[in-house]
């Protein structure tokens, strides 16, 4: 978690030269081209490489019911500790159901990407393609989903953003014929 945080408040291109050789896939889309950042397509050999900078977690059977495709959960906070942060890996073509994260003040999600490439989509908008670097702020209220693309691995670390009388509403699946669209 730490390190995150850092990374956050520190200027990509400093984290870039002090750490290039693990830290890559963290790295935005508007530092130069010749960085470059590590590609994650569906043919990569093992599981192991997946997850980004924190490790691809276990598989996610507690919520596997609104999720289609195999995702991974790894825990990096304890929620009664401080706000919840887990890294959540999808497998190509993995997406979680429609969802709501209401609040009754505060709440919502962050999305920080790690690695890979995904799809982000609220209800009623187009879907926006997601690579490492970028950040997704969803409001409570806010229907929407996420996951991978059909080619590609994906992680994300999501972010339970503290709110009064916070609660997850899941909802129908994303179908095929909706994804395949994209």
């Amino acid at each position: 978690m730490v390190v995150c945080l850092v990374y956050l408040e520190m200027d990509f291109w400093s984290v870039y030269q002090s750490f290039s050789d693990t830290r890559t896939a963290f790295l935005p889309r508007s530092l130069p081209s010749s960085i470059g950042s590590e590609e994650v397509y569906a043919d990569d050999s093992t599981m192991e490489s997946h997850g980004g900078i924190f490790g691809m977690g276990e598989p996610n059977v507690a919520y596997a019911q609104y999720f289609q495709g195999q995702s991974y959960l790894k825990p990096l906070t304890d929620p009664k500790k401080t706000v919840f942060m887990a890294n959540v890996t999808f497998e190509p073509g993995c997406r979680n159901n429609w969802h709501i994260h209401h609040a009754q003040a505060g709440g919502g999600q962050l999305l920080i990407c790690l690695e890979g490439e995904g799809w982000y989509q609220e209800d009623g908008k187009e879907a926006q393609s997601l690579v490492p670097g970028d950040i997704v702020t969803i409001p409570a209220g806010v229907k929407h989903w996420h996951g991978a693309k059909k080619d590609s691995w994906f992680s994300h670390i999501a972010v339970e953003c503290p709110g009064h009388e916070c609660s997850n509403e899941w909802c129908e699946p994303v179908s095929d014929a909706e994804y395949q669209k994209l």
